[in-house]
């Protein structure tokens, strides 16, 4: 696919609408991707950034139908990630030895990645490439969300070409953020957040913050997943300074797994208790065996607590809780509460267990939390009601 932003700018990249897991199968796409490419013309041409490796053949035959390849002076690589770099090689094979503009972290992770010593270009933060009319200014953005990621601004058009910050995994025949429904586009941009930079929130308001201290005026932000932001684009780089200071909502989020209804029930219960206290309160329960984990992650993220419950199984917990479990400690939440609740047949140790992992993830965990024997029957589930109770008390 291919459309103009500008007169000179061109975007060359790929809309995958049948994606629907990504990292592997950590991150599910329910709305499909894009893996976005940008051609600048000026005196000199420079494309910035290329698309996954599935795809690399296509990229590269309809590159060539829209410029002759050999007239690209610049490759631009703001970060290295195969769903960016996948289609190098491929490119490469045509027009080997033009320059790749990269950080040094950059070089470093297309060389393990391709094996292949290319023509690279080192760049840090304040370097500048001229390419006629205009120029490319390179702003470092470590851990934004790897190591090597930059971002690249182009002068005249005042563009930032931003990689995987500000994106969404979300695919669109609109590729501007003013052509697409709102909600969607924010449910999709939050998950993406919740997902995959939350844990480097101190660095995103740090390199925002660098941004502005720079005094570029932005008349767009051209992400390289999902939608371009052309209308009012700082309202994305706003809510990442929101999302950035721990967020939450006035939310709690009940996380179970059941093998046969005991932990369900309780879950339903402690729901009840918490909107006895406070019906405005949103509270929203999952499954994690029958839910996207992805979309659990996101409301974790919206959420000033969680309640997470298992049944003891050879004393441990269900395999989905522990997966979920891990996720939740690796994007390093904060200022979040937590409790735990299980059921359980002789050992019962599941409560505790879940209330060392929560603490281990970052959280506040506000009470012991409740444990019931086999099947509750509604007098056990008064625990569970009250323990409810507890939790939204804590929130006043």
């Amino acid at each position: 696919m291919s459309f103009k932003i500008t007169e000179t700018i061109t975007y060359v990249g790929k809309i995958d609408w049948e994606l629907r897991n990504f990292h592997g199968e950590e991150y599910k796409t329910k709305r499909g991707s894009s893996y976005n490419s940008y051609l600048i013309r000026d005196e000199k041409t420079v494309l910035i950034d290329t698309i996954w490796e599935p795809f690399g053949r296509e990229f590269v035959t309809k590159l060539k139908q829209e410029i002759d390849l050999k007239e690209i002076d610049y490759i631009i690589m703001n970060h290295n990630e195969v769903d960016h770099s996948g289609a190098l090689p491929f490119l490469m094979e045509e027009i080997p030895d033009t320059p790749i503009y990269c950080t040094a972290n950059g070089k470093k992770i297309l060389q393990g990645s391709y094996h292949k010593d290319w023509n690279f270009v080192e760049v840090k933060t304040g370097d500048r490439l001229n390419i006629g009319s205009r120029e490319l200014i390179f702003i470092e953005a470590r851990m934004l969300h790897w190591p090597d990621t930059m971002f690249s601004y182009l002068t005249g058009d005042n563009i930032l070409f931003s990689n995987d910050g500000f994106g969404q995994h979300f695919a669109s025949e609109h590729m501007y953020n003013d052509l697409v429904d709102t909600s969607e586009l924010y449910t999709e941009a939050l998950k993406y957040y919740g997902n995959i930079l939350a844990p480097f929130s101190k660095m995103v308001t740090a390199k925002i913050n660098e941004i502005v201290k720079l005094e570029l005026p932005i008349n767009m932000i051209c992400p390289s997943h999902g939608v371009i932001w052309r209308d009012n684009p700082l309202q994305i780089v706003h809510k990442y300074l929101e999302w950035a200071n721990d967020y939450q909502e006035d939310q709690v989020t009940i996380i179970y797994d059941t093998m046969w209804n005991a932990t369900r029930k309780m879950a339903e219960s402690i729901a009840t208790g918490i909107r006895m206290v406070d019906p405005n309160l949103t509270v929203k329960l999952f499954n994690s065996a029958r839910s996207d984990t992805t979309e659990i992650i996101g409301e974790v993220f919206r959420s000033k607590a969680i309640a997470v419950g298992s049944p003891t199984v050879n004393n441990g917990y269900l395999s989905s809780i522990a997966a979920i479990m891990e996720e939740i400690k690796g994007l390093k939440f904060k200022n979040k509460k937590a409790v735990a609740f299980g059921s359980y047949g002789w050992s019962g140790e599941v409560t505790k267990l879940l209330n060392e992992e929560l603490k281990k993830g970052g959280f506040e965990v506000v009470d012991d939390g409740v444990r019931l024997m086999w099947t509750p029957d509604e007098n056990d589930l008064v625990h569970c009601v009250e323990l409810g109770k507890r939790i939204a008390q804590n929130l006043q």
